[in-house]
C-alpha cells in the first residue's frame, strides 16, 4: 500500500487515498517519488479542461524519485538509483517512429496520467525505458520540470538544428519560457524575449536574454521586423501572429509549444514569399530527454521552483492555476 492524492471529481480538492500496485512487469520499474513538478498538464487533466478526463485521476509527470524495483528484464537500471519520469511512462517499440528513434511521437504511447497513476503519489510504476537517470551531480529538488517543460522546449532546438549563430526570440516568460531562454543562451544564440509584463525583463535579462521586447507594444514588435531565425511560442493565447510572423527572416520559424486553443489567423502569402513555416512539437524521444539533462547540467540550467511539501498539494494547484508561480511549482515528500 502507499499514499495519492486523487482528483476524486472535476473542480474538487484532491484528497489522500491509499492505493496498491499492480504487477510489475519485466520491463518495468517502481520509482519511489521524491519530488514531482505540478505542469498545466496536471492541472488540464485534474479539471477535465481537455474533456478527456475520467476519474479518480492521480495526476503527476515531472517525477524524481529512486528505484525500489526493477522487472525480470530490466538490466540498464538498479535499485537505488536517482531518476525521473516525464509525460510518456510506456511505448510500443515497433512502430516506425519508435524504430527511427522518435519515441515521442508513437501512437501507442501511454501517458503517465491517462489511464494509470502519475507521480503525484509515494510510488509511480512505468516502463523502464521512459525512465531516465539523473547525471551524477544533478540537483533532484529542481530537476523534476526538465522531464516535461525542460524538454518541451529543449526538443524543437534538435530537431530543427537551431544554430549557435541563430538570432531567436522566446514568447512568454513562464514555466517554459524561462527554461527557453537559459537553454537558448546556453546554445550560443542571441535572444530576445517577449513578455508583457515589465517586472519579467530583468528576469528574462537574468536568465540570459539580450534584449527584451513588450510584446504588448505593437509599434516595438514591428521595430523587429526581418530580425529572427527562430520563435519559439510558449504562452496559450491568442496573439497577432501576422505581426510575429513579420519578425522572422526569410526561411525563418515560428513553433509553437504552449496549446493555444484558438485557431491560427495567418496570412500565407507573406509566408510563401518569404519560405517561412510554422510548426509544432510535444515533449521529447527518450535520447532527447537524456542529452537535455546533459546539456542542462553541464551548464547549471534550472527551473526556478517554489516547493510545497505534498501535505500541502491542494494550495500548491492552486498557485499553479493563480498564474503567479515564480517559475515552476515542485511537490516534496
Amino acid at each position: 500500500m502507499y499514499q495519492a492524492f486523487s482528483a476524486q471529481e472535476c473542480h474538487q480538492p484532491l484528497v489522500c487515498v491509499e492505493k496498491t500496485l499492480p504487477k510489475l512487469q519485466d520491463d518495468e520499474v517502481v520509482i519511489s517519488v521524491q519530488y514531482c513538478g505540478i505542469c498545466h498538464s496536471d492541472i488540464s487533466m485534474i479539471d477535465n479542461e481537455w474533456g478527456i478526463s475520467n476519474y479518480p485521476i492521480v495526476a503527476g509527470h515531472e517525477v524524481v524519485g529512486s528505484i525500489e524495483a526493477v522487472g525480470a528484464k530490466v538490466t540498464h537500471l538498479q535499485v537505488g538509483q536517482t531518476v525521473g519520469l516525464g509525460w510518456h511512462s510506456h511505448y510500443c517499440h515497433l512502430c516506425s517512429h519508435c524504430m527511427s528513434g522518435d519515441h515521442n511521437l508513437c501512437s501507442d504511447a501511454h501517458s503517465t496520467i491517462i489511464g494509470r497513476d502519475g507521480g503525484f503519489a509515494e510510488k509511480v510504476m512505468a516502463q523502464a525505458s521512459a525512465v531516465i537517470p539523473l547525471p551524477q551531480g544533478m540537483d533532484a529538488q529542481s530537476a523534476g520540470p526538465l522531464f516535461c517543460g525542460g524538454i518541451t522546449v529543449f526538443n524543437p532546438m534538435v530537431q530543427f538544428q537551431i544554430k549557435p549563430t541563430d538570432k531567436v526570440a522566446v514568447i512568454g516568460i513562464g514555466g517554459l519560457g524561462h527554461l527557453a531562454i537559459q537553454f537558448l543562451n546556453a546554445w550560443g544564440c542571441e535572444v530576445t524575449a517577449f513578455t508583457s509584463s515589465a517586472d519579467k525583463e530583468e528576469e528574462a535579462r537574468n536568465f540570459g536574454a539580450q534584449h527584451t521586447i513588450n510584446s504588448r507594444d505593437p509599434a516595438q514588435i514591428e521595430q523587429a521586423a526581418n530580425q529572427f531565425d527562430y520563435i519559439i511560442s510558449t504562452v496559450n493565447v491568442k496573439l497577432d501572429w501576422n505581426l510575429y510572423m513579420t519578425t522572422l527572416k526569410p526561411k525563418g520559424r515560428l513553433h509553437f509549444v504552449g496549446a493555444t486553443l484558438e485557431p491560427l489567423d495567418l496570412t500565407v502569402f507573406p509566408m510563401i514569399m518569404g519560405q517561412k513555416s510554422v510548426s509544432a512539437s510535444p515533449v521529447g524521444s527518450p535520447a532527447n530527454i537524456r542529452k537535455m539533462l546533459e546539456f542542462a547540467h553541464q551548464h547549471q540550467i534550472q527551473p526556478l521552483i517554489e516547493v510545497f511539501p505534498f501535505t500541502e498539494i491542494n494550495t500548491a494547484l492552486d498557485r499553479v492555476r493563480s498564474g503567479k508561480a515564480r517559475y515552476r511549482v515542485v511537490l516534496e515528500w
